[in-house]
Parts: structure tokens; sequence; C-alpha cells
């Protein structure tokens, strides 16, 4: 049986043309939206969403492309580029008759959340990203030898084809790789949910490439323009992340001044899955930004 979100109720939201999001809600009080990373689905929230769900109306979606939610053929780079992705996550708060709430995010969710807090931000009204940088700062610190640990990223911005065939060809493996190497706990992803993580990639490949590709491109366009323009976020903002720049040579929390003039920027010392590592830690720094 795949693993659920307790007392959640799931639910399957139309968010745009031919795509549906699988949708976990549960709890009453403002709304917040919780997007997950990569290799997950929206079950890396499953500690941190039964807290905040005792006071808050808690939406755990799987994105476009992951988990149960509809993973449309890419047809162009703007099928799963981030704004139409974020675009996505404010269709699904509205049809759940939410405007405006909170939004965190989580590696892949975090970027997904980043685009939505830019271009929605009227409907945005705290935003969390978990270790991660904006994207366009992302490939500007990622240079030499030490780019190495992010592999992937470059595999996966490859043009369609070889990428998926390579993947495919080895999904547990390479997916694998990435649950084990990233979490300094290995009990914080036991095996019923690891099993749930491989099986959703496994039948994922093609999207999942296509949001690392678009990653690639067209999200750094649009990155680009909106700091050209001096665009930046409006709302409350906390960054929590490991401290990479140690080791690549960058100042995290001055990229992140950048984008944000209310910014709370904090160096964990948890594993890259910290929503599974420490979860009431997490519950505690969303807590903390939704008082803001």
């Amino acid at each position: 049986m795949t693993p659920a979100l307790t007392g959640f109720d799931y639910r399957r939201v139309p968010v745009a043309d031919g795509v549906s999001l699988n949708a976990a809600v549960a709890g009453t009080g403002s709304p917040v939206v919780l997007l997950h990373g990569f290799p997950q689905t929206h079950l890396m929230w499953r500690h941190v969403a039964a807290d905040l769900a005792a006071d808050h109306t808690v939406i755990c979606p799987d994105l476009r492309g992951y988990g149960a939610s509809d993973k449309p053929a890419e047809t162009g780079s703007a099928t799963y580029s981030k704004r139409t992705m974020a675009a996505d996550i404010v269709a699904l708060a509205g049809a759940l008759g939410h405007e405006r709430f909170a939004l965190a995010g989580h590696d892949r969710g975090a970027l997904v959340a980043f685009r939505a807090a830019l271009d929605h931000p009227a409907a945005i009204t705290h935003l969390a990203c978990l270790d991660v940088l904006p994207t366009l700062d992302m490939w500007d610190v990622m240079h030499g030898t030490t780019a190495a640990v992010g592999f992937h990223l470059y595999l996966m911005a490859q043009p369609p084809g070889l990428p998926e065939q390579m993947i495919t060809g080895c999904a547990d493996a390479f997916f694998g790789h990435f649950l084990d190497g990233w979490t300094k706990d290995p009990r914080a992803i036991p095996a019923d949910v690891r099993g749930a993580y491989l099986d959703a990639c496994r039948d994922a490949v093609p999207s999942i490439v296509a949001d690392y590709r678009a990653s690639a491109g067209v999200d750094v366009d649009h990155d680009r323009t909106d700091r050209d323009a001096g665009t930046r976020l409006r709302m409350p903002v906390t960054v929590l992340q490991q401290d990479w720049g140690a080791v690549l040579g960058y100042d995290a929390r001055s990229l992140w001044q950048a984008w944000a003039a209310d910014l709370r920027h904090v160096s964990v010392t948890h594993g890259h899955f910290m929503a599974e590592e420490a979860p009431a830690d997490i519950a505690e720094a969303l807590r903390d930004l939704l008082t803001r």
C-alpha cells in the first residue's frame, strides 16, 4: 500500500488544460501550501504537515510531472517552466478557495515557490525556500570541479532523448543515489517511503527530466529578466539551507538578499532532506515565518 498523509483528504484538482494535481488537504485556519522536492513527492512533508494542520489549512500537492499528478508530454520549454508550475499552484489554491496563502517549497518545489512569489505577489503572503538557490544564481555559482556535485543538473539539461534513456535504464540506482547520499540520517526516509519515492520517479522520468531541462533554459531567462528589472520579493521570506557556499565559494545570504528585502536566512546542519530529518525544527521555522 502506498503511504499517505494520515488525517488528510486527497483531492484531484484541475489547474490547467489537461492537467490536474494530486493534493492532500487538512486542517483549518490560514492556508499554507507545501511543495516537495526531488526525488520526492508530497510525502516528504508528512511530519511538518501534520504539525501545521493543527491550526492552519495545509495543502500538499504533487507537482506537475511528479507523484500522482498529471505528467503532460513536453511540447516546448513552457510545459515544465517554473512559471507554468507556479501558475498550477496558484490555480490549485484558488480552486480550494484560497486567493492568498503562504507558500513553502523544498528543492524543486522551492524554485516553483520562488517563481510563484515573483509572478503572483498579491497571492503569496509568506515564502519559505529550503536548501536551494534561485535558478539563475545556482548556475552562476556552479563552476570547475566543485560543480561535480551537481552532475545531474548537467545531465538533465541535455536535449530530449539521451538523458531520459540513460536514467530509465537505471532509474532506481539513479534516484536512490540522491535519496541515500543527501541525507545525514538514513532513518529519516523509512523503507516504505523510499519505495514510494522510487516508484513515483520510475514512472515519471520524462517529466522530471523536462523539469530540470527547463531550469537550464527558460527558467534562467525568466530569472534574468526579473533581476535586470530589479524585481524583488515583496513578502516575508525565510531561507533554510546547508552551507554549500563553503565548498562552492559563494555567500548564500548575500545572493538571497539581492532578491528579498525582508529575509531571514539560516544555515542548517541537517541533511538536504531536512523536513524529514528535523521536522520539528522546520515546522518551528515555518511558524515563525507566519508570524512576520
